[in-house]
């Protein structure tokens, strides 16, 4: 009868406490991995840690702990053990002919999130190659676990039942997509060149999971894209339009949430996403002020900027949820903050305002003399929708203009030999 009822998958979740492991973070994973588990779907009904000097090449944790957690999940009735740290190929043979029930580890339970998020052709090309490229090493030993029936957690993706009799199959199916992706990288590339070569000023929206970056996308730029208390809402980036109080447009994208130990295999696949960021004029980083653990957060999002290189580039730290704080609350100083909530009309233009100080900071004023026969230089600025004022002065027979015009623009070669304050070297060009 409890069969006939039962919804969601249930689970046991299991941690290891290691003495030189930051006790903090040990806990905030575990924490998250708990989220995790929600997010997929699944009930938990007990989480088990042990403490330990290292985890055991064999087992993880200690052999009595296991069969522990083994007496424990046969009581429970549960359906899946997850762990919180990467297992290895032997470690996952040895703990399947321990329990009776699935056992996955917190890669395959990302994983598994991101193959029910992906929609575009990318995300899905990218999540399917972090599939294949986990599973390769592990397909000996994996009979037992691909012969259940049914479906759930760690089951989903690019047809596991076949993997254990053809390798080959594997491999060259890494191939093709690494290829495909390759070209979607290049299409991407692309776009990204016309963008810059628009002289566009691009905004991106990084943060960790849940942070509420799609909540400000959406009503920045009525976007209308997914936005859940869950991680990993939003797993494949998104890019609109947004026009500044001044009437500039400019570019804000949205990127996949970070997280603490972030599969390697993941971080791999979801670089070419992660590329779009170091070409980006402004980073927001969204930081969820009202979780306890955001400063840890913001720590983790800074170490894959720097990974990234993108560290140098200007950026706005923009605490969120501030409608949830309490009085007294701290937070940390930075160059450039502001406190707002989403939620609130208010706060999203003082945002605003920002962004747009940054915006007109990366663009230079430059003043010009355009003699009154050059209507060709005239045509240009407006082609390329450049921002000016401008007034004709009747004794020199020429247009004196003011522009804002940042010096990567293509443009700025046949303006420059009518700058009023002319460098010596500039040539015109034609």
């Amino acid at each position: 009868m409890n069969d006939l009822i039962k919804t969601k998958e249930t689970a046991i979740l299991v941690g290891c406490y290691l003495d030189n492991r930051d006790e903090e973070r040990t806990r905030l994973s575990m924490e998250e991995l708990h989220e995790l588990a929600n997010t997929a779907g699944v009930e938990v009904l007990d989480v088990i840690t042990q403490n330990r000097d290292r985890v055991d090449s064999a087992w993880y944790l200690g052999t009595g702990k296991i069969d522990e957690i083994a007496q424990r999940a046969e009581e429970l009735d549960v359906d899946v053990i997850i762990f919180n740290d990467e297992l290895s190929p032997s470690q996952t043979r040895n703990l399947d002919k321990v329990f009776d029930c699935k056992v996955i580890d917190r890669t395959q339970l990302i994983l598994d999130i991101f193959a029910g998020r992906a929609q575009s052709r990318e995300g899905k090309i990218q999540v399917e190659l972090a599939q294949y490229n986990y599973l390769l090493p592990r397909l000996a030993g994996q009979g037992k676990q691909l012969s259940r029936l049914g479906g759930g957690i760690g089951t989903r993706g690019p047809g596991e039942t076949k993997l254990e009799s053809d390798r080959r199959h594997i491999r060259k199916r890494i191939s093709e997509l690494k290829q495909q992706l390759e070209d979607t990288v290049r299409t991407r590339q692309l776009h990204r060149e016309r963008r810059k070569k628009n002289n566009v000023f691009q905004i991106a929206l990084v943060g960790y999971t849940n942070a509420g970056k799609s909540t400000i996308l959406n009503k920045l730029t009525n976007a209308n894209t997914l936005q859940e208390d869950k991680l990993f809402a939003t797993l494949d980036p998104t890019t609109r339009q947004l026009e500044l109080p001044s009437g500039q447009d400019v570019l804000l994208t949205d990127t996949v949430g970070f997280i603490q130990d972030l599969p390697t295999s993941l971080v791999a696949a979801f670089r070419s996403t992660l590329e779009g960021v170091k070409e980006a004029d402004l980073i927001l980083h969204v930081v969820d002020s009202h979780h306890p653990d955001f400063q840890v957060h913001m720590e983790v999002v800074d170490k894959i900027l720097r990974e990234l290189k993108a560290e140098e580039i200007p950026q706005l730290v923009v605490f969120n949820k501030a409608d949830m704080l309490t009085e007294g609350s701290y937070l940390p100083r930075a160059d450039e903050s502001i406190l707002i909530s989403a939620m609130r009309e208010n706060d999203l233009k003082q945002l605003l305002t920002r962004i747009e100080s940054f915006a007109l900071q990366s663009f230079n004023e430059m003043k010009l003399r355009v003699p009154v026969e050059r209507g060709d230089i005239l045509s240009l600025l407006h082609r390329d929708g450049v921002e000016m004022e401008q007034e004709f002065n009747e004794e020199e027979a020429a247009y004196l203009i003011t522009v804002r015009v940042n010096k990567d623009n293509p443009i700025y070669g046949r303006i420059a030999p009518f700058l009023l304050d002319k460098p010596e070297t500039v040539e015109e060009s034609w």
